[in-house]
């Protein structure tokens, strides 16, 4: 009997061991029915080197200097020319990036460990001196970056070696490497940097002047030129210090209308077209040659108030507005159902986000109760920004239709790119219609800035909300490592903007690319960054 047992147990064994080789081996039937398979069997003899990849982009950079300007269009360039100590994954999870390795030394420290031999476009080699020259002219006053904010907590940067630098923070500050990873981060040569200081002292030129003329720094691709209103063009980095890209060249060209994008892919002009629009989808769909490429995200659309302006100032006045839109209308009617709801300004994927808090709900009638307690029975007259996006000029149209049924009268204004960001920044407005996307994955990006009073304007409070309470909880929530006492301080402040309605919380964005067959290893990132290194075309 314990020989048959054991004969059985050996039978079993065998048979699995079958099943598992021949699982781990495959065929060529069982990958193409993996609709990731051709993209991710990019082996040496599938993979073509060189071409021009063309992406016709909604809007032009604002800045190359990633010191400066928070925008998409502009961080989406300067990911290819910068790199930055950390980075994140798919997932959001934090991967090496220039520093191999790092480690919190201390309540109060923290160690990176760079890699070696790394240089930049211009052949300057990459150090902790670097890091430091960097991270310091973020911080210094006379460049007034609008993200000193991600390393205000840091209190000294300390060369150990060549190859180790020392971060010193006030107080503890547990999403310091989440904060390195974002584009700010992006380590620019020395050489440029001394170049415009220089230009700032003996030329009077702004700050970032010298590195928008020229951006150098570590990445995959060298900056060519850059022609304001039609094209940013790079080039391939040879000595790229780790794999090279496959790709010749990359051109980011504005291409302002919907349609005019999409035509640019039909007739191959054009590789990618950023953003699709949802209403398109069906079109490239059912276009020979293209696809659509959907990414969850980590970004927030959103219909922010101007709470320092009449009538806003009133929290029952922005209240009501919350509670007279139908936001789910937007969702399913302009953005074709494409997104999760949001009830508030974190996506579930982000560190401090609680499914527990909610939000103001869609009630007409308690609208126009709070409308009259605040005095305007009869409503009022107002005005909603926004800029030349599709989705979001319809979205501001919606609103308008929405607001009549309760006295409001809305006006649309639609603004170019870089004059939104600029007026909005300015509080020169009274509704506007924007995202924003928590790059690092943790509640202290995705609410300090946007809610904190020290960020009023182009840091991400464009709402200027100040409320003491609030600030006290966001203060708290950075300066503790302690991640239970963190995400219940997130809540509490997730509670207080429920009150305070500085916005109506639409949706986080499923992100929408049109893209041609033939652009294999192509990836977008949940921060809307598109991931080009890998990319090769197959023509």
């Amino acid at each position: 009997m314990k020989q048959l047992k054991k004969s059985f147990l050996l039978l079993l064994l065998l048979v699995a061991s079958v099943l598992f080789i021949a699982a781990c081996g495959g065929s060529d039937d069982d990958q193409a029915e993996d609709p990731d398979a051709e993209d991710n069997d990019n082996t040496e003899e599938t993979i073509k080197e060189g071409g021009d990849l063309v992406i016709a982009n909604l809007s032009d950079v604002v800045s190359l200097d990633p010191h400066g300007n928070n925008d998409t269009p502009s961080s989406n360039v300067r990911s290819n020319i910068y790199e930055t100590l950390v980075t994140h994954d798919q997932d959001m999870e934090l991967q090496p990036g220039l520093a191999h390795d790092w480690e919190m030394t201390g309540d109060l420290t923290w160690e990176f460990y760079l890699e070696e031999g790394v240089k930049f476009h211009d052949g300057a080699d990459f150090t902790a001196d670097v890091v430091k020259a960097n991270i310091e002219r973020i911080q210094d006053d006379a460049i007034a970056s609008p993200r000193a904010f991600l390393y205000d907590m840091v209190t000294e940067i300390n060369v150990i070696d060549d190859y180790t630098v020392e971060f010193v923070t006030e107080y503890p500050f547990a999403p310091l490497p989440a904060h390195l990873a974002h584009d700010a981060g992006g380590m620019i040569s020395p050489n440029l940097i001394d170049a415009d200081y220089t230009a700032m002292e003996e030329d009077e030129a702004e700050p970032g002047s010298v590195i928008n003329e020229g951006p150098v720094g570590t990445g995959p691709f060298v900056f060519q030129s850059w022609t304001p209103g039609e094209e940013v063009v790079l080039q391939k980095n040879a000595d790229y210090h780790g794999d090279p890209a496959h790709l010749d060249s990359v051109t980011f060209k504005v291409v302002p209308e919907d349609a005019t994008r999409i035509a640019e892919l039909e007739t191959g002009a054009s590789h990618i077209a950023d953003p699709l629009s949802p209403s398109d989808v069906s079109r490239v769909e059912a276009a020979d040659g293209m696809f659509v490429n959907i990414q969850p995200s980590v970004s927030l659309s959103y219909i922010g108030f101007n709470v320092q302006k009449e009538p806003f100032d009133d929290v029952r006045v922005r209240q009501a507005i919350s509670m007279a839109i139908d936001k789910d209308g937007i969702i399913n009617g302009i953005y074709d159902g494409y997104g999760v709801p949001a009830i508030g300004p974190l996506a579930p994927t982000v560190f401090g986000y609680d499914d527990s808090v909610s939000g103001l709900e869609y009630d007409v009638e308690k609208a126009k109760e709070l409308l009259a307690e605040a005095g305007y029975a009869d409503g009022f007259s107002t005005t909603i920004w926004t800029n030349d996006n599709r989705e979001r000029m319809d979205a501001a149209i919606y609103v308008q239709a929405e607001l009549e049924k309760i006295g409001v009268d809305v006006e649309i204004e639609v603004l170019e790119w870089g004059a939104y960001l600029e007026n909005t920044a300015a509080g020169e407005h009274d509704m506007f219609v924007l995202g924003w996307s928590t790059v690092t994955g943790d509640a202290d990006y995705g609410m300090f800035a946007l809610f904190h009073s020290s960020m009023f304007g182009e840091p991400g409070n464009r709402s200027f909300l100040a409320n003491d309470k609030l600030d006290d909880l966001l203060t708290q929530a950075r300066q503790t490592s302690d991640s239970d006492e963190r995400l219940d301080l997130y809540r509490q402040a997730q509670e207080v903007l429920v009150d305070e309605a500085p916005m109506l919380y639409l949706h986080h964005q499923e992100y929408l690319l049109a893209i041609r067959d033939e652009v294999k290893g192509f990836w977008q990132h949940p921060t809307q960054i598109l991931m080009l290194k890998d990319v090769w075309l197959d023509q």
